[in-house]
């Protein structure tokens, strides 16, 4: 997700230089990077919104990586990086609703984000509610822990609980 932010920061920066600069993913009226960097919504904090997509995703992947290695991280560091991821969530919520309603064009790599947002929001969530990281109630620990599913390669099978998406005579859970 780095890379993209990148091409949308760079976008936005020849688009601040060349007010009639077209971005190689404006398609048409509706597939239109162009017109949702030029909307005030493309600089929610006074900046470029790819810039804080290039410190976030950077951020995960340092995450990603330290875990890759081995690292162990304490409770507070799951809760804070849970709160992001959080803010995440909801900040690409809000650019989906603005995107659709109120600017009415779509940016490739924005959906691009938000489809890497959302499922890390949510496998974040779970990892932190059923390692006892956020205090839930065993039911809520059961849910997470049914969907999101690990598959024995360690990719996320899906946000689906397992138990309810099973054929005759299989067990209830595909759980271990």
């Amino acid at each position: 997700m780095t890379a993209p932010s990148w091409v949308i920061t760079l976008d936005k920066f020849k688009l601040l230089e060349d007010p009639n600069f077209t971005p190689g993913c404006s398609l048409n009226p509706v597939l239109s990077c162009g017109s949702v960097m030029k909307s005030d919504q493309a600089e929610a904090f006074g900046f470029p919104n790819p810039m804080l997509g290039l410190a976030a995703y950077a951020a995960v992947i340092c995450v990603g990586v330290s875990l890759l290695a081995g690292a162990t991280f304490p409770r507070w560091y799951w809760l804070t990086f849970g709160a992001g991821c959080l803010f995440g969530v909801g900040f690409v919520s809000w650019l989906q609703f603005e995107s659709l309603y109120r600017i009415n064009a779509l940016c490739l790599w924005c959906c691009l984000a938000w489809l890497a947002t959302i499922p890390l929001f949510w496998y974040v969530t779970s990892f932190t509610v059923r390692d006892g990281f956020l205090p839930a109630p065993a039911p809520v620990k059961t849910f997470f822990a049914r969907a999101m599913a690990v598959s024995a390669d360690g990719v996320p099978v899906g946000a689906v609980p397992t138990g309810t998406v099973r054929q005759p005579g299989q067990p209830r859970s595909l759980l271990p």
